[in-house]
């Protein structure tokens, strides 16, 4: 049956997802069916070795386009916008004058590196930050991108010298821009990734702004995910931002409340395998803690892996090789018997488990193109399996795996992925899976239809190949590894 459309006085809800490669912008009525639905790519900056940003005002401009033609694209009164979510990614971060609002940094990308050498001076302080903030000392995280700012770019110490400058995730440079009300916020999902947020207070840490030499006063009020931001001031309208989160976070919303027996995995630029504990803090010495959601003073934590290599990989291979990743034909290639070619996959450093901010990335054996795109596909597979091994630290084992993002949209990845780690894999139709999860958020409702069906379920089976390409693959990372120790 055919949904009826809303009326003028239904309510509608505004969806902001920031990505790594675009900006989209959808708009759901009350039963979380989507009216409207906008889109534009951004461009992602390199301007050196282990340097990744964008631009500040051009990736701002292009948020606020983006939703001036989704609200654009509503039927003709269609106007009661009485909600909106923002997600971006994590770990960005941006310095700003909070006067004039001009950006005084490029955003930095959580893909960058270049603060990784100045970091290995705390590296005795590494397992009590792991502690207390729940992850390791990488330079992906906000820290020694913002004290690089501050030691690198006149603007930035003339407004700290000034009483003007704001600093801190990517997420409140966007509020402050966005809102009318001008406010200097952070959400706690993009807080807890700069390595300076405490699980004990839900706050930034006085004793690690010291350590890193941060000034507290140029770091936004700490507030919970679900908070009256302010009003967005867009296209003649005037709606409420209630929700603001991690684009990951946001993710695992997509299907309803997240699931205790579920492993979730998001594959895109990164990968991210993240397992629900609760509202306490599930140490581990070789994952993260990460925070899912805070609403007033209740809080629910994740136990997460990151593969910092996922199609960042292709695009690697891509740019070393002269090689071209054809999508078209990839799903034909990863049906094919898996050979004995590996890659060993340092590409933007290693994650979790061993979290290395350098990590030599090449070929193990000689292969055609259409192996050496195939060995890049299985070392994600590694990559992950290796985190889903970590995972079992847990008492109750999981019942499946959901998987979700981009490249989750290759069979072979898929069926590799429940091959090798024994768990079934159930595929989520729905890619905009950021975007389903603050429409959730936003209005308690799941879009019709908008659950894993059983043409996407991918059951383990029988791969002797892949499990000895696995174990070889693993003594190699083990043996490299272990020499730069």
């Amino acid at each position: 049956m055919k949904t009826p459309l809303p009326t003028d006085s239904d309510e509608l809800y505004l969806t902001i997802d920031q990505g790594g490669h675009a900006i989209r912008a959808m708009i759901f009525d009350g039963q979380c069916q989507c009216l409207t639905e906008a889109y534009e790519d951004i461009v992602t900056i390199r301007p050196r070795a282990d340097h990744v940003e964008y631009d500040a005002n051009a990736l701002l401009e292009t948020i606020k386009r983006t939703i001036t033609t989704a609200i654009e694209q509503l039927p003709p009164g269609l106007n009661n916008l009485c909600g909106a979510a923002l997600a971006t990614q994590r770990s960005n971060i941006v310095c700003w004058d909070n006067i004039s609002g001009e950006p005084l940094s490029p955003i930095i990308s959580w893909q960058d590196r270049r603060g990784a050498t100045w970091l290995e001076q705390f590296s005795e302080h590494a397992d009590n930050i792991h502690r207390v903030t729940g992850l390791f000392l990488s330079a992906h995280y906000g820290a020694s991108k913002l004290r690089w700012c501050l030691d690198n770019l006149p603007g930035v110490r003339h407004a700290l010298k000034s009483n003007s400058l704001s600093m801190g995730p990517m997420a409140s440079f966007l509020i402050y821009h966005l809102v009318k009300e001008r406010p200097l916020l952070a959400d706690p999902v993009n807080a807890s990734r700069t390595l300076l947020w405490e699980f004990e207070h839900h706050d930034w840490s006085p004793h690690l702004l010291r350590l890193f030499g941060l000034p507290a006063t140029t770091l936004p009020q700490c507030v919970p995910t679900r908070y009256q931001y302010g009003t967005l001031d867009l296209s003649d309208y005037k709606i409420p931002l209630t929700i603001v989160t991690g684009d990951q976070a946001a993710a695992l919303f997509a299907h309803g409340e997240p699931d205790q027996k579920n492993i979730y995995i998001t594959i895109g630029t990164g990968a991210f395998i993240q397992r629900i504990i609760g509202p306490e803090p599930q140490f581990s010495p070789s994952l993260l803690n990460s925070v899912l959601i805070q609403e007033s003073t209740n809080i629910s934590y994740t136990l997460e892996g990151t593969v910092n290599g996922a199609a960042s990989a292709l695009s690697w291979l891509e740019d070393v090789y002269k090689l071209r990743v054809d999508f078209e034909v990839l799903p034909e290639w990863l049906s094919r018997e898996s050979g004995q070619l590996l890659f060993i996959n340092g590409v933007a450093g290693l994650g979790t488990p061993y979290v290395l901010p350098d990590f030599e990335s090449n070929f193990v054996g000689e292969g055609k193109t259409w192996q050496k795109v195939c060995a890049v596909i299985e070392s994600i597979v590694f990559l992950i399996q290796l985190n889903l091994e970590e995972m079992q630290v847990l008492p109750q084992s999981p019942e499946r795996i959901v998987i979700g993002g981009g490249l989750a949209r290759l069979d072979g990845l898929c069926q590799r992925i429940a091959d090798l780690s024994g768990w079934p894999v159930l595929r989520v139709e729905e890619h905009e899976t950021t975007s389903y999860g603050l429409a959730y958020l936003l209005t308690g409702c799941l879009a019709t239809g908008n659950q894993p069906s059983d043409n996407t379920h991918f059951a383990p089976h029988t791969a002797p190949t892949l499990n000895s390409n696995y174990q070889r693959w693993k003594k190699i990372m083990a043996t490299r590894v272990a020499s730069l120790s």
